[in-house]
This record gives structure tokens, C-alpha cells and sequence, in this order.
């Protein structure tokens, strides 16, 4: 293979990577000049049945789920000369591996972030029935999209040991073990052919530990002793690695990595969800349920699960004067637990008891019946509502927080706020701040390029692009000696205070 090949409708134009297996090289359509890449396998791969069929399977699997966070495929097949190769979209960005190598670990709601979009494009392939099993960030690949949140997407790469449940031609065979070690499920790790939906969420807890602490649970010498660490020690929790994490993301995470698959979320999509809750939660106020889907109950948030001044009162107004009814009060607390939402109903039908059971306006309703259904109700809501109204909330609301998405032309200036003597970090960048804050002046350094400043105002600008301005070179000096006649203050040695003459 090089430079002015055809392979199907496409024509190469030159190599982009090599691994082992197989090259990448950098195409385009001969007719409609879309450029693409093609992925071909080495030649002594290409007449070995399992691994070509290996190799098309990430093309099937690809072509059967539609999503954006799915990488496109125009073609696949077999060159004249034997060589098995796929024709896919040309992707510019970078893979998480890669960035984790260049910062070490991620802030919190970047992993969030990231990872809601990865579940959520996961989820897709789950209900095509499509397991990819080798989920890490190497195959975890983020484009610049202005689109979405953050200002770029994740791609999920390399379904090419993916479990396609409807085709029984490409699924690999029971007791082989498949998957890179580090990010491998326990039923993975047992070479079970039971693997589903869960196993890709325990390795979406692999990769999200990794992103935030900078290296995945288990970190071994041996690919054996990864194994058994997978199938036998508990994860280390988030907390004894990063201190200050917050407790429903470690919750979240302890979920995915649980032992037992029936303790996991059950899909890409139900994980989604409950990390889409926890990024609308963590911008609430003080209190605000944390909810983790449908099997919640599983996981135990403790702490996080703040019940607030208000609800604790609305769950008192509950419990009626009567021994009878004192088991209600700590049920329905027991309740608030678990969610917040609940409590406001019984609040509402705890007030009903109360009123029925006021004697005084009867012989108003007996004397005066035109206007006995309006006083009645009156007197009956008064002892309630202040227990309720009158007492302060335990702590003021958060103030409500605002994302802005930076970007610049060009790619990884880094990013500096205020007189801060620290970059933030480089673009594109996502800042966080409260939403009623004054307006902040961000500095944009790349080098090569002059510095610009740009100033912010949060709750009113939702991105920032900037493009820098390359820097001049500077003319060359000239090499001509001046005029005999010229006087010594116009002569080069005035530009240069350092300057000795002979």
C-alpha cells in the first residue's frame, strides 16, 4: 500500500498510523472528494478467517447503531490483492489516553460530562443488542463539536471484539477471554460467555476511576493478578484517592464496579440517566434528591441524601395526637430517604385529619347555614402551617452555576482568569461559575501568537471563541555597513544598548 492507491472508491493519500495488526492511512472519494480513513490489515493477517472476521465485525456492529457518538463506516471489504480493510470518518481530536498522558487526571463534571455521553451512545448499542467489551480511553476518542455541552464529543472506537447477540457467525467463542485486563469485568475475567450490558458498565466505572484518580482501580505487574483483583479485591473507594470527591459520584461509581452484575446498572442508558441527574443536582440547592435510576435502592448514599429543615417539619404535621398513628412519622422519614418527593404529599394529607377534627364551628353551621362553608374551613389549617413557613432553612441555596465553553483558533492555548499566574487549563475549556458573579477577564497564551484578552459575563455568554493572532517575524537585519558619511546615531549599534564599538 501507498501514496495513489484505490482501494473500493477511495484513493490513498498517505499514511496516518501502523500498530501490529494493520496501518491507517489518510483517503479520499474520488468522486465527491470526502476525505476518510482506511483501516487495512496487514497481509499476513488478511488470510486468517478469525481475525478478518474479527476485523469486519467492528464494521457490522458500527453500521447496525445510530448515534453520533458511533463512529460513521462508508465501506469494508477485501482489496484485489487479499487485504481486508474498512473505510470510516476521519476523525481530528484526541483519545482520553492520550489526554490523560498530557494532564495527569480530569476535574470532576469534565468526567461527567464525558461520561454521560459515552453511556448514553453505549445505551444505543445495547438496544441493538451489542456489547463492546473492550471499553477504555484509549477507544474513548473526543471531537470538537460547538453542539454540544463542553464543546466536544465522545467517539466510541473499536467494536471490533464486540458481542453482537442476533449474529451467531460473529460472536467470539465461551471460555476466551477478550478485553484489555485493566478494564475488564469479572465475568470477562472468567472467560464467562454470559457477558452483557453490565459488563461494559463496569468497565465504564474502570474508566471513570481512571480519569479522576489517574489510574484505573487495580493496577498490577501480571495480567493474572489483574484477574484475580477483578474477580476477587473491592475497588478502592474514589475518596481514598481523590478526598474531596463528591459522595454520589463515588456512589455511581461503586455501582458500576460492583462484583455482582445484578448490583450494576442495567445499560449504557440507565447509567446515563443517573449521571444526567447528578449534573442537574449538583448545580440544586441544598437537599435536592440524588436519584440513580431505577435500582437505587442498591447503593446507599448516606450523606448525600440531605433531608432539609422543611422536610423534616413537613413529615412531623404528619403524625396526628393518637398512639395509632405514631408509626406513620418514621415511616414516611424513612421514605425521605430514599426521595424527597414523597414528602410534600403526605404533608398535604396530614392536614385533612386536623381539620375534620375541630368541634367549635358546628353550631355556626346550625344557626347560619348560608355561611357555614365558608368559615369552617378557616381555623383548621392554623396550628400546621407555621411549623412548616416560619422556621429558616438549615443552610442558604448554592448559588446557581454557569458553564462556559472556551475555545480558540488555535487549539490548546492555555487559559488564564484574572491576574490568576496559573493557566486553568487549554482550550477547548469548559469554566464554571456562579451564575450572578461579576464579569471576569479570561487571557488566552499560545505560543507563537499574541496574547488576547476577552472579557465574561457570567449568565449571558454560554461560549467564548477566540482567535489569536500569530506573532510577526521580525526582519532580518541588514548586513550592510552604513555610510561612511552617516552620523553614529542613525548607525545599527543605536538598536542595541549592549553594543560595543572598536
Amino acid at each position: 500500500m501507498s501514496a495513489g492507491s484505490q482501494v473500493g472508491a477511495y484513493r490513498i493519500i498517505d499514511q496516518i498510523g501502523e500498530g501490529g495488526m494493520g496501518s491507517v492511512w489518510l483517503a479520499e472519494h474520488m468522486t465527491i472528494g470526502r476525505r476518510a480513513a482506511v483501516k487495512m490489515l496487514h497481509g499476513e493477517y488478511s488470510g486468517r478467517q478469525e481475525i478478518v472476521q474479527r476485523f469486519f465485525n467492528e464494521a457490522r456492529a458500527a453500521t447496525q447503531i445510530s448515534d453520533p457518538g458511533i463512529v460513521q463506516i462508508f465501506d469494508f471489504g477485501t482489496t484485489p490483492e487479499g487485504r481486508a480493510f474498512i473505510v470510516m470518518e476521519l476523525l481530528d481530536g484526541e483519545a482520553l489516553d492520550r489526554r490523560l498522558a498530557r494532564v495527569g487526571k480530569l476535574a470532576v463534571h469534565d468526567v461527567l460530562r464525558i461520561m454521560r455521553q459515552v453511556a448514553s451512545t453505549l445505551g444505543a448499542a445495547h438496544a441493538r443488542g451489542i456489547v463492546h467489551r473492550d471499553l477504555k480511553p484509549e477507544n474513548i476518542f473526543m471531537v470538537r463539536d460547538p453542539e454540544v455541552p463542553g464543546g466536544e464529543r465522545a467517539k466510541i472506537l473499536d467494536f471490533g471484539i464486540a458481542k453482537l447477540s442476533d449474529n451467531a457467525g460473529v460472536k467470539t467463542q465461551t471460555n476466551a477471554i477478550m478485553g484489555t485486563p485493566q478494564y475488564m469485568s469479572p465475568e470477562q475475567c472468567r472467560g464467562s460467555g454470559s457477558v452483557d450490558a453490565r459488563s461494559d458498565v463496569y468497565a465504564l466505572g474502570c474508566v471513570m476511576t481512571a480519569l479522576i484518580t489517574g489510574e484505573p482501580p487495580f493496577v498490577a505487574e501480571g495480567q493474572g493478578e489483574l484477574l484475580v483483583m477483578h474477580l476477587q479485591q473491592p475497588p478502592p473507594a474514589l475518596s481514598s484517592r481523590v478526598p474531596h470527591v463528591l459522595p454520589a459520584v463515588e456512589a455511581i461509581v461503586t455501582r458500576c464496579l460492583a462484583k455482582n452484575a445484578d448490583e450494576r446498572f442495567a445499560s449504557g442508558a440507565e447509567l446515563a440517566q443517573a449521571l444526567a441527574t447528578l449534573i442537574t443536582s449538583t448545580s440544586q440547592p441544598p437537599g435536592t434528591p440524588i436519584l440513580l435510576g431505577p435500582q437505587s435502592p442498591t447503593i446507599a448514599l448516606g450523606p448525600t441524601t440531605t433531608l432539609t429543615g422543611a422536610a423534616g417539619q413537613a413529615a412531623t404535621t404528619v403524625a396526628p395526637p393518637r398512639a395509632s398513628r405514631k408509626g406513620l412519622a418514621f415511616a414516611i422519614i424513612g421514605v425521605l430517604a430514599v426521595g424527597g418527593g414523597i414528602a410534600g404529599v403526605m404533608a398535604t394529607k396530614g392536614g385533612s385529619p386536623a381539620s375534620s377534627g375541630s368541634a367549635a364551628p358546628a353550631p355556626v353551621v346550625a344557626k347560619q347555614p348560608e355561611t357555614a362553608p365558608v368559615p369552617t374551613p378557616a381555623p383548621a389549617p392554623a396550628p400546621a402551617l407555621p411549623t412548616v413557613e416560619t422556621k429558616p432553612a438549615e443552610a442558604p441555596p448554592a448559588p446557581a452555576k454557569v458553564s462556559i465553553a472556551i475555545t480558540s483558533k488555535p487549539a490548546s492555548a492555555q487559559v488564564f482568569v484574572g491576574a490568576e499566574k496559573e493557566p486553568r487549563g487549554t482550550t477547548p475549556y469548559t469554566l464554571e461559575l456562579d451564575k450572578d458573579s461579576a464579569p471576569i477577564e479570561l487571557r488566552l497564551v499560545a505560543k507563537g501568537y499574541a496574547p488576547k484578552r476577552t472579557k465574561v459575563v457570567p449568565g449571558q455568554a454560554e461560549s467564548v471563541a477566540v482567535t489569536l493572532d500569530k506573532l510577526a517575524v521580525a526582519p532580518a537585519r541588514s548586513t550592510t555597513p552604513p555610510p561612511a558619511d552617516m552620523p553614529p546615531g542613525n548607525s545599527d549599534d543605536t538598536m542595541n544598548p549592549f553594543a560595543r564599538k572598536k
